[in-house]
């Protein structure tokens, strides 16, 4: 499985292809017949425009004929005139053809820039826990922005600016052999070629210094997003300046690349120069031979200059406009590797919605690793009837967290079955599965919104009366009611203007709002003192009430009242029983509680002597 992006410099011949074919369905969508007739009138109008323009060069040869021929005063005032309006014609509908050819296609491409981004953003958020883990989000969010400016570029240069390129030059060198035999054709074709392998092998050089550049682009904002993203640790280690160190490492290559791709264009630009200079020097003697010999005209003359200068213009540009291409279709490729990244949790042909019931979850003989060489769960087998309260406690590292994670389906299990009502979490859709489950986790992370837009996520069709009483069950209204801005108020990145006590009732509230048949309490009060944690506990029993709940806990007294309490260690369950049965017992649940409650003793005994020592 691919856990990364390509870098840069993956993308070859085959791939530029694979990725153009990919490309090529959204410029042709299927069930848009009025998209389809756009891009057929586009590419008309491509082709009027293009005929429209080397056809200027011939009115301006006959005017200039006229005008130099010996003849009628008439002829020489009135016929030019006509020429000349005739040449100015053609320039202003060859413009007009090209400008409504980029009005047509405009939509199309439009919709093909939104529907790439929008199926890549979709397919990110159906990929798997592990590949988010693992991922970085600065880079990915940066290959789908790359990505989607590549197909603009693409979409603009190669349609309007290569193939009409290629279209002119064959006119204009077809027009050459008609009119003055094949030496003038293959001339110009001769320093098209030189020309165009000069730009492309110089180019090709070049691109390395690009790939660079893309990778310390992509570098230097991942590192930028993860340093902001972590702002408080970075002010609490006082490591502004290592973060800044970092960051200028980043922009430090980039600048060096940058620096070698800008000089090596001077190079390119040269060669470019001389040839097209030689070139049109070469076609000019000739032509003016011909002028002398009396083979040609002084419009005839001027016609070849005209040609030649129209068709080399454009490919001024052939070597910006080949890097681009390829620095798109490297970007494009990149973008289109995360959709073809394979999501790991994927629904079964033909998976039914979850069946409608009470909510009894059941684990039977349930293995997992995240790396086959060290097993997480092993043989775990439990019953949650509905409406009861299951708690599962133990040391860190002892796999409580991915029970959670596997009954959500973030993860397969890789051996035995998981089942709620009697259907394998394997066998529904994942969609289903997920509504009928209710997480309130142990970091509560927020949308940068407000907090009326955190809760209603629950059930964002909720109407502003069911958000305020989810809100109230969750013992957080009266909170919202007294800050300024109310439901309104922004809660900051990641929720960070909260409290950790504040964003768990908002994550409770939400939680509500969602009315799931399950409900799972992922370690959701280890980070809150202990007052707040008995205001918080107080809220679960009143969100739990008639609902099958599952709860995952460190602290002993947060579970306390669960009608069965299973004790997990190194992935097994060594333990399980009510509070009372397994102190009783005395083994593994009775030596956590005795340790808990003298670490709570020895903090009570500390406050007190810290208040005890406050002045009177």
């Amino acid at each position: 499985m691919r856990n990364r992006l390509p870098g840069p410099g993956a993308q070859n011949p085959a791939g530029e292809w694979m990725t153009i074919k990919t490309l090529l369905p959204y410029l042709w969508p299927a069930g848009e017949p009025g998209l389809r007739i756009r891009v057929v009138v586009a590419m008309a109008l491509l082709v009027a425009a293009k005929a429209t323009n080397v056809s200027v060069p011939i009115f301006y040869k006959q005017a200039v004929d006229i005008l130099t021929a010996k003849g009628n005063v008439d002829v020489l005032i009135s016929v030019p005139v006509a020429l000349i309006i005739g040449y100015g014609l053609c320039r202003v509908a060859a413009q007009a053809f090209g400008e409504l050819r980029d009005a047509v296609f405009t939509r199309v491409a439009q919709r093909a820039i939104r529907q790439a981004g929008l199926q890549t953003f979709r397919h990110l958020h159906h990929l798997s826990l592990r590949f988010h883990l693992e991922r970085k989000t600065g880079g990915v969010a940066r290959a789908v922005e790359r990505g989607t400016a590549g197909i603009q570029f693409l979409l603009r240069f190669m349609l309007f600016n290569v193939l009409p390129t290629i279209l002119e030059v064959a006119l204009v060198c077809g027009i050459l052999w008609n009119l003055y035999g094949v030496a003038y054709a293959a001339l110009t074709f001769g320093v098209l070629v030189v020309y165009i392998l000069w730009t492309l092998l110089v180019t090709e050089w070049r691109l390395k210094f690009r790939r660079t550049m893309n990778e310390t682009d992509s570098e230097a904002n991942t590192r930028a997003i993860d340093s902001l993203l972590n702002f408080e640790t970075v002010k609490y280690f006082g490591n502004e300046d290592h973060e800044a160190n970092r960051f200028d490492s980043a922009l430090k290559r980039y600048e060096n690349a940058a620096i070698k791709s800008g000089t090596s264009l001077a190079l390119l630009n040269i060669g470019q120069g001389v040839i097209i200079t030689a070139g049109v020097t070469v076609a000019m003697i000739m032509a003016g031979y011909g002028v002398r010999d009396g083979n040609m005209t002084v419009g005839d003359f001027v016609l070849v200059n005209s040609y030649l200068i129209q068709i080399f213009m454009p490919l001024n540009f052939l070597g910006f406009v080949y890097r681009e291409i390829k620095r798109s279709l490297t970007d494009l490729e990149e973008m289109f590797e995360l959709l073809r990244e394979k999501a790991e949790i994927a629904d079964k042909p033909g998976a039914e919605p979850l069946r409608d019931g009470p909510g009894r979850v059941e684990f039977q003989h349930v293995n997992f690793a995240y790396d086959e060489r060290r097993p997480i769960l092993k043989d775990v087998s439990f019953t949650v009837p509905a409406g009861k309260k299951l708690a599962i406690v133990g040391p860190s590292g002892s796999g409580k967290s991915t029970i959670s994670r596997i009954l959500y389906r973030f993860y397969d299990a890789g051996g035995g079955t998981v089942t709620i009502d009697g259907d394998d979490i394997a066998d529904v859709t994942q969609k289903s599965l997920r509504a009928a489950i209710g997480i309130v986790p142990q970091d509560t992370v927020l949308f940068n919104d407000t907090i009326y837009y955190n809760i209603a996520y629950g059930a964002p069709g909720a109407s502003p009366g069911e958000v305020e009483q989810a809100a109230r069950q969750a013992h957080i209204h009266d909170f919202i009611m007294a800050l300024p801005d109310g439901y309104q108020s922004m809660v900051g990145e990641r929720g960070l203007k909260l409290s950790g006590g504040e964003k768990q009732r908002v994550a409770i509230a939400r939680t509500i709002l969602k009315n799931p048949r399950i409900l799972v309490f992922d370690e959701a009060t280890s980070a809150l003192d202990s007052k707040t944690e008995q205001e918080i506990l107080a809220s679960f029993k009143d969100v739990s009430a008639d609902r099958t709940t599952l709860t995952i806990a460190h602290r002993l007294s947060t579970v306390i009242d669960a009608d069965e309490i299973l004790v997990l260690h190194d992935g097994q369950i060594v333990e399980r029983g009510t509070h009372p049965a397994l102190l009783a017992a005395n083994g593994t649940y009775a030596d956590m509680w005795q340790r808990q409650q003298e670490a709570r003793e020895a903090a009570a005994k500390l406050d007190q002597l810290n208040v005890g020592e406050q002045p009177v």
